[in-house]
């Protein structure tokens, strides 16, 4: 197989047809041999029913239907697991990125003789909020994490088989593959492009700032540093007060008096102590998550040529 495309559905359905003829085509324009996997992440649409029906029509489409919705990291991960190509090609279904970026990400490939081409949003997409968010995201995660990721960097990417074999030796459940891609290493370029918007995402602020605290806690433990430090700086500021009240009170004789001061410091160390628990507790369940070995995703069915049933002639 010289070429896998991979992509994933949820909510896709509005989408399929012409992402199927578009990618179809940029395919054919590679090579004839070729398949496309499409991963159902528990779609609550008819997306399933849409791509068993292409898989019925085109034996070179395979659908992999998960028990129920995994997520899409974990979504894209199972679909690479079952990629069979010398190249994969990484894609969303929604049509924000164009299936024809096939072409030009492997003509980057072929001249710089990279693992993988992937792309890179000139500017980010979206309304002011969306870009400020994605904005603030980069900024923080790259901040924290020694694993630098590009911004606005897209799913879309053109990989090898070999970075992709190393790839699927990162095992950890939770999962954030924008950080992995880079923490595998092999000579990855970026291509500008321009990514469409379709006016709403699945990704709402709640999941945003889940996916930001995963992505942190995952590739940075600088989070616990900084609790150590703030520690440390709180217990050394604390006892030169201490010191300094104490020569006010029997050196110079000042009474000590303001409550409100002490209700405050009261309130401010206590919050400040939840929260600390608070991502030492993220970090802990992270732990627990990994070492119950859990399986990323689970696979209910796969249609495809192997499976369909064979009609006596």
């Amino acid at each position: 197989m010289q070429l896998s495309v991979v992509t994933t559905l949820y909510r896709s359905s509005p989408y399929l047809a012409e992402f199927y003829r578009r990618v179809t085509a940029a395919a054919q324009q590679l090579t004839p041999d070729y398949e496309i996997v499409f991963v159902n992440d528990g779609s609550p649409d008819d997306s399933l029913e849409r791509t068993v029906a292409l898989q019925q029509q085109d034996s070179k489409v395979v659908v992999i239907d998960l028990s129920r919705n995994f997520g899409h990291h974990r979504a894209m991960a199972t679909g690479l697991a079952h990629a069979r190509g010398e190249l994969v090609f990484l894609i969303d279904c929604d049509l924000e990125e164009d299936p024809e970026w096939l072409s030009s990400f492997n003509s980057d490939r072929l001249s710089s003789g990279a693992d993988v081409v992937y792309g890179v949003q000139g500017r980010r997409k979206g309304d002011l909020f969306e870009r400020l968010s994605g904005w603030v995201f980069y900024k923080v995660f790259n901040y924290l994490s020694d694993t630098r990721i590009p911004p606005n960097a897209t799913t879309a990417r053109l990989m090898s088989r070999r970075y992709l074999n190393t790839l699927l030796h990162y095992e950890e459940r939770e999962l954030f593959l924008h950080g992995l891609w880079p923490h595998a290493g092999y000579l990855q370029i970026p291509q500008t492009v321009h990514k469409r918007s379709k006016g709403s995402s699945t990704y709402n602020l709640a999941r945003k700032i889940s996916l930001m605290v995963n992505a942190i806690t995952s590739f940075s433990n600088k989070p616990l540093v900084f609790i150590f430090y703030t520690g440390l700086l709180i217990s050394a500021g604390a006892g030169g007060y201490i010191v300094w009240l104490l020569q006010r009170r029997f050196i110079k004789g000042i009474p000590l008096l303001g409550w409100s001061s002490l209700i405050v410091s009261v309130w401010f160390l206590g919050g400040l102590t939840i929260f600390f628990v608070g991502v030492l507790g993220i970090y802990l369940a992270k732990v627990f998550s990994e070492i119950k070995q859990r399986p990323r995703s689970i696979v209910r069915h796969i249609y495809s040529a192997e499976s369909r049933p064979q009609t006596s002639s």
